[in-house]
């Protein structure tokens, strides 16, 4: 007859006395209770390891913090994991080890990790401001936290106040950004699944919001404003410049004279200056290069077409558009941004090819096939645009009298 083990019962565990020496009562299968002389009583369970062979012993934890229920459950775990040829004990350390690093892997490690593959794809400070809001918003409460534990609805208590206030727009930046990160942690392999793919959709739809503008009818508004308002010559020159070229805030603001060709009459900012990271190539008019003329008089020694007021070989601060349309009365209704709308929407009512307009805006041409064929193709005929443009600019300053105006009428008396 082989030799058979009685089951423990909880009583005989309890009961078990210390000895003068260490002991064990056995429960079968492996699993035995260790009685120490202190009187302290340990589950241990002994295995013969899947490779080596040899008798290993694996500790299940203290009498009565691990009860015989749990310590039975705790043998049949690891048994299990014998019959797939895993050590347990092993199986056990290596769990401990992925426990760790989960914990390591927080909601802010992963930022950072995020934030230097962001820094490779979209402008430095295009990353940064993505940054920041999150550093205001999220960081604070959930920073520390395991990537592996943010859930939807410790989210939303982060996110619910701010949506409570009507930051709207805020809650929506801060829910793309987020899952931003979750999706590099998901491909990462630090988590299964990415729980906050649709966290949006519990939140209030932000309006859309358009950059104000006027219509083209106030062109002619805008101009005579500009003439008459007390701006510095460089910030008007910066004005105009940027409604002739219909280029955005920064491009302008951040312009130099090494971009300048004014042999093939061209601006050509480079793709690091450019929001979709593409070179673009502007056709300069009679009025851009008379305003080159003006800014040349009063240059200096500065890089830079807007150099700042304040000197120290910085340019134009990006907001100086912004600031000079408030002060001249088109608060909340004409935003630096929007003389690009203000442009496109005059050539389109003219009847100019929009597709040729989109270009001229910098709009990136979504079919790559067609835009790889158009790109030298364009040039001519945006030059023809461009001239218009220029031409309306100036006929809609008439009796004002431009900056570009003025420099194109001077006259060079012998």
């Amino acid at each position: 007859m082989p030799n058979t083990t009685t089951a423990l019962t909880d009583t005989e565990v309890k009961q078990a006395k210390p000895k003068s020496k260490e002991y064990s009562l056995s429960d079968g299968k492996g699993l035995a209770v260790r009685v120490k002389p202190t009187g302290t009583k340990t589950w241990i369970f002994n295995y013969q390891h899947p490779i080596t062979k040899k008798r290993t012993n694996l500790g299940f934890g203290v009498y009565p913090d691990v009860t015989l229920a749990r310590a039975r459950e705790k043998r049949a775990d690891a048994r299990a994991l014998l019959d797939k040829g895993i050590d347990p004990k092993q199986h056990k350390t290596d769990s401990l080890v992925a426990e760790q690093v989960a914990y390591s892997r927080t909601l802010e490690a992963v930022t950072n990790q995020w934030y230097g593959l962001k820094l490779s794809k979209v402008k430095k400070a295009t990353a940064d401001k993505h940054l920041e809001i999150l550093r205001n918003h999220v960081l604070p409460v959930l920073g520390q936290k395991p990537i592996r534990e943010i859930t939807p609805l410790v989210m939303q208590r982060v996110l619910r106040p701010i949506e409570a206030r009507g930051a709207l727009e805020t809650v929506k930046r801060l829910c793309r950004t987020v899952n931003e990160i979750m999706t590099l942690a998901l491909n990462s392999g630090y988590i299964d699944a990415n729980p906050l793919t649709h966290i949006a959709k519990v939140f209030i739809t932000p309006a859309p919001k358009h950059m104000a503008t006027i219509k083209p009818e106030r062109l002619p508004e805008l101009m005579q404003s500009l003439a008459s308002a007390n701006l510095m010559l460089t910030t008007r020159c910066l004005v105009e410049w940027q409604l002739h070229t219909m280029t955005r805030p920064s491009e302008t603001a951040m312009a130099t004279w090494d971009e300048i060709d004014r042999d093939k009459k061209i601006w050509i900012i480079p793709a690091e200056r450019m929001k979709r990271g593409i070179e673009h190539v502007i056709p300069l008019t009679e009025q851009t290069l008379a305003l080159l003329d003006t800014l040349e008089s009063i240059r200096g020694n500065s890089d830079y077409l807007f150099p700042s007021h304040r000197g120290h070989g910085k340019h134009a601060n990006v907001q100086t558009a912004n600031m000079a349309l408030k002060r001249i009365g088109f608060k909340g209704e004409l935003v630096s941004h929007g003389l690009r709308a203000l442009a496109s929407t005059t050539l389109n009512e003219q009847g100019f090819d929009s597709e040729l307009v989109e270009v001229c805006l910098s709009h990136v041409d979504k079919n790559r096939v067609r835009k790889a064929y158009n790109r030298s193709d364009y040039l001519e005929r945006r030059r023809v645009l461009m001239q218009w443009w220029s031409e309306h600019i100036e006929l809609a300053a008439t009796g004002n009298m431009s900056v570009a105006a003025g420099a194109r009428n001077l006259k060079v008396v012998g």
